[in-house]
Formats: structure tokens, sequence, C-alpha cells
């Protein structure tokens, strides 16, 4: 099954793949603490402005997961001190849904060592979450968030195992554990 970009997140642990039939040329890259999905050396040019976004970013004592650039100003939320409820729901609300040909929903999710939240913005609602175990939504098909299992408890662990999913299309994938510290990493296939 074809889901699209997916996040799964739990107290703890988040973790965000990039599925793709359009843009199979993608890749995550660490910078300065930021996870970023970003086109490969070899991708075709584009100017689709959805292709390109941190996708894993420390905002406060949280990191944020997401599939697009509103996981930048949903850190910066929670560096101002908004919880993460409030963080994901406002930035959610004002980004709105993508407006490319599938009206592709935004999601997101907020992990801190003892709490999480997950959020999506589609064309018909906007959804936010305390989560108390690991749940996944996506894109595409899962869009209403649902307990997923996640067996990982390292952020390289979380993101293999995503990467690795049944679901259709796997380009790459990135997570985080947040305890006493946070831990990012990333896998690309290879």
């Amino acid at each position: 099954m074809y889901v699209g970009r997916f996040v799964v997140v739990g107290p703890g642990i988040g973790a965000y793949r990039v599925s793709s039939r359009s843009f199979p040329n993608r890749q995550v890259v660490e910078r300065d603490g930021t996870l970023t999905v970003g086109p490969t050396p070899d991708a075709p040019e584009t100017d689709n402005p959805y292709i390109a976004y941190n996708c894993v970013r420390e905002g406060g004592d949280y990191v944020v997961v997401g599939n697009g650039s509103q996981v930048d100003p949903i850190a910066e939320k929670l560096d101002m001190g908004y919880t993460p409820r409030d963080a994901l729901a406002e930035i959610l609300l004002a980004l709105d849904y993508e407006k490319d040909d599938y009206n592709t929903p935004r999601i997101a999710g907020v992990v801190g060592a003892d709490e999480a939240f997950i959020g999506i913005v589609r064309k018909d609602a906007l959804l936010v979450e305390e989560v108390t175990e690991p749940t996944l939504v996506a894109t595409y098909e899962e869009d209403d968030p649902r307990a997923f299992d996640l067996s990982a408890d390292s952020a390289a662990d979380a993101a293999r195992e995503l990467y690795d999913h049944e679901f259709e299309h796997a380009v790459c994938a990135a997570a985080t554990t947040v305890d006493a510290d946070v831990e990012i990493a990333f896998y690309n296939g290879e």
C-alpha cells in the first residue's frame, strides 16, 4: 500500500519516512543537528517547493518531525515556550495542507522524553492529539492517527525500521530519541 510520507511518534521516540512515486531522488542529510530532506546530486532539476525541507529539528525540550516547511516554525514556537499541542495546532492551521495537485496533508509530531503529540492538517480537518504509545499518521490512506508497532529503541534503529516497513516506495528515513540527551539518525537505503 502507498501511504506517502509518514511520521510515527511516541514518548521518547519519533521517526519520519519519505515515500514517493514522483520525486524518489531524495536523501536525508545532517546539518548542525537538524535533519534535512533534499535532492540527491543526480536528481533532475525541479521548482517544486515541497521536496526539500527540514524533517527533524530540536525546539525547546522537544524534537519536531514532519513532512515539510512546518517543522521549522513548530520548533521556533517550542523555543518560545509554547506547549507542544499549541505549537502544532497553530502552525498546522496557519500553513494548511499543501496546495499541490493532491492537496497533500501536512503531518508533524513533537517528541519529548515523557510525552508526544501528533498532528495532521488535511483539506477537511485539523487533528492534534497527545499520544502515549507509538502512533502513525500518513499523508495518504493512513491520515487518521493510529497505534503503530515500533520496536526500535535507538534513533538509528527507528530510521531503519521505518525505511524497511512494508509501505511502498521508500526513499529515505530520519528519526530521533529524546531522553536525557537527543539522538538523531537517518537512513538513505544504502
